[in-house]
């Protein structure tokens, strides 16, 4: 999502480093630099009291600022030696100005007072549900890029969550990053690509595909005509792709209503594949599946 190659193999080493350890354990995160006179006097003391502390989960990891540049700039490094302490991939203390063994001590003991550090290591089951509303009210207020996010982050603690793989999705989608979202569709396992969550991220990617051109959209709506259904179906589809889903949603139910066989229930088909992507306990899907019933069922 706009990072350079470098920039990604930075973030995925911070990754593999320091968030997924911070998962289970207490990373002290030690930001430094081979030229820093105050960085060689404090390393012993934290190299001595991670080691202490080690049964008790914490451990140490060093970021040359040098050679990481962009990582150091993410944190808003602005002098160093800086010292944060990590859980669950997000700085849960500053502990830069802890220059002795005890000063150190003392904010652990704290920490790991509060925290449910795991010193064997085995993560403690989270429940993601809370952050999962975060990314779907980022989503429905418009802020696509902040779900996707989100929704990223969220993957990151629970790789195996179809509800926050299809989220993700959805908000790439929603974004207009479509590369990225096919990337991330085609690595999923078989066995999660087959959920409904990410069934309704597939069809809101199909139905994102057939977005136009802005000034191709008037011209598709002057197409559609009663008496050209392919052109009412080719606008119904573009209108959705570019969110505007309630004249994509009346369109296909006027051609319903005149002709429910034409193409084989050609409409019908988009308007439920429209329901899928939105979601079938959207309240917008609950009240057009209600005039759907009108409409076949009078």
């Amino acid at each position: 999502m706009g990072l350079s190659l470098d920039e990604q193999k930075a973030v995925d080493r911070f990754r593999k480093d320091v968030v997924e350890p911070s998962m289970s354990s207490l990373v002290i995160l030690d930001f430094w630099a081979e030229w820093c006179g105050p960085c060689k006097a404090l390393t012993p003391v934290l190299e001595k009291v991670a080691a202490e502390y080690a049964d008790k989960g914490v451990i140490l990891a060093k970021v040359n600022v040098d050679e990481e540049q962009f990582i150091a700039g993410q944190f808003q490094v602005r002098s160093i030696p800086t010292v944060y302490a990590m859980f669950q991939g997000q700085p849960v203390a500053d502990l830069t100005n802890a220059r002795s063994e005890s000063q150190l001590k003392g904010i652990l003991d704290q920490l790991l007072a509060k925290l449910p550090v795991q010193p064997g290591g085995a993560a403690p089951a989270q429940d993601i549900s809370p952050l999962l509303a975060m990314g779907e009210d980022a989503l429905t207020s418009g802020d696509a890029e902040r779900a996707a996010s989100i929704f990223m982050q969220i993957t990151e603690l629970a790789p195996d969550s179809a509800a926050a793989q299809g989220g993700l999705l959805r908000a790439l989608v929603a974004a207009g990053h479509l590369a990225e979202a096919e990337a991330v569709l085609a690595e999923l396992p078989e066995a999660l690509a087959k959920d409904t969550d990410i069934a309704r991220a597939r069809a809101a990617l199909d139905l994102a595909k057939d977005r136009p051109a802005d000034n191709e959209l008037a011209a598709l709506h002057s197409a559609a005509t009663p008496d050209n259904p392919e052109g009412q179906l080719a606008y119904a589809t573009a209108a959705f792709a570019a969110g505007e889903r309630d004249s994509a949603a009346e369109t296909l139910l006027a051609m319903i209503a005149a002709d429910r066989e034409w193409n084989e229930g050609a409409a019908r088909a988009k308007l439920l594949q429209i329901f899928e992507a939105v979601g079938l306990e959207d309240p917008w899907v609950a009240a057009t599946r209600r005039k759907l019933s009108l409409v076949l069922f009078g």
